[in-house]
């Protein structure tokens, strides 16, 4: 496969730039990953789509204020984007810099902390603070939201609240996953009245999530690392619906990699570190239907919901998002998809 296999042509005013003035204001598209057929709807729509019988597993890492400014002991400009963090006082970054400082070399950050590289892996630093005992602490008081490259305004107080999930609870992550941003209490609690289960899975989103696959043959592409966790109710709720005719529903392309990843040889419990690189020919082990964004072009997220639907329904379905004008990526709709089955 290539990378110019998983390419599309999308006017950048269907860019969504801000959320939907509510969680489940946005439009659903509804793809059949067995027949192909197309149904345009509303997310509230997703309440009777979901089977009482099926199971709904939702993401619920909590995105943190990533991004941070300073300068170096030279001067020069510094833009911190956390990866992840290591210990109370130690974090992995990237970092934007016209002159990568080195090992050993003092950054400040937010103007009041001072933080020391450590060490150097590719495009990825280990940072030190000073006199820190909580770096979340630290990153909610002097950091900013980390909201995508393709969104151009700076964030405000409103993305503070919109660029998080409503279940967020486990602080690590520094992108919402956004298939859940659709997601209001009032939605959930439907769900749960109609009888239909709901579950947890953590994982992380890294940095890596908006770096470009840069490899023209996807043999040659390798994941960033991010940690994940799914813990024995999660396993436990999986078998009950499995075994009362429901169907696993992942919220987001975040759910379904760390339930992937757990399930490579039966689901099992456990948390650690995915790499997991989902693309067409690639077997689903766990996840039956899958609530997700539309992605960006070449990306390895639109790789793996043409592995889940078929690249020819992807491809019919992101052409009728166009047609439809439709909004993409973070902010914009939602598809719920339903995979496709061996034939």
């Amino acid at each position: 496969m290539k990378l110019e296999d998983f390419d599309y042509a999308l006017p950048p005013e269907l860019i969504a730039q801000t959320p939907a003035r509510e969680r489940t204001a946005s439009r659903l598209l509804h793809l059949d990953g067995g027949s192909g057929e197309l149904r345009d709807l509303q997310f509230p729509d997703i309440a009777s789509l979901v089977s009482p019988l099926d199971l709904v597993i939702l993401n619920d890492t909590r995105v943190i204020k990533a991004r941070l400014l300073g300068r170096k002991s030279t001067g020069g400009k510094v833009e911190i984007l956390v990866e992840r963090v290591l210990a109370a006082d130690e974090l992995w970054a990237q970092m934007r810099v016209s002159h990568p400082p080195r090992p050993g070399e003092a950054i400040v950050l937010a103007d009041t902390l001072v933080a020391t590289v450590m060490e150097r892996d590719g495009g990825f630093f280990r940072l030190r603070f000073e006199d820190c005992e909580d770096v979340f602490t630290l990153l909610d008081r002097h950091g900013a939201v980390p909201l995508p490259p393709y969104i151009d305004h700076a964030p405000d107080a409103s993305d503070e609240a919109r660029y998080q999930t409503v279940y967020a609870r486990e602080p690590g992550a520094v992108a919402a996953p956004t298939a859940g941003l659709h997601f209001d209490e009032p939605l959930l609690d439907s769900l749960r009245a109609r009888g239909t289960a709901i579950a947890y899975v953590t994982l992380h989103v890294g940095a890596g999530t908006f770096q470009p696959v840069r490899s023209a043959d996807l043999a040659g592409h390798a994941m960033h690392g991010e940690w994940y966790s799914v813990p024995q109710e999660t396993v436990d709720a999986v078998a009950a619906a499995k075994s009362r005719g429901g169907r696993v529903v992942a919220v987001g392309t975040t759910t379904l990699r760390a339930l992937e990843t757990a399930g490579a040889s039966g689901l099992r419990a456990g948390a650690g570190e995915t790499r997991l690189f989902i693309t067409p020919g690639y077997e689903f082990r766990v996840v039956e239907r899958l609530v997700t964004n539309f992605h960006l072009p070449k990306s390895t997220l639109l790789m793996l919901v043409s592995a889940f639907a078929g690249s020819d329904n992807i491809r019919a379905a992101y052409r009728h998002a166009v047609d439809s004008l439709y909004r993409f990526y973070s902010y914009g709709d939602a598809m719920l998809i339903e995979k496709r089955t061996a034939r």
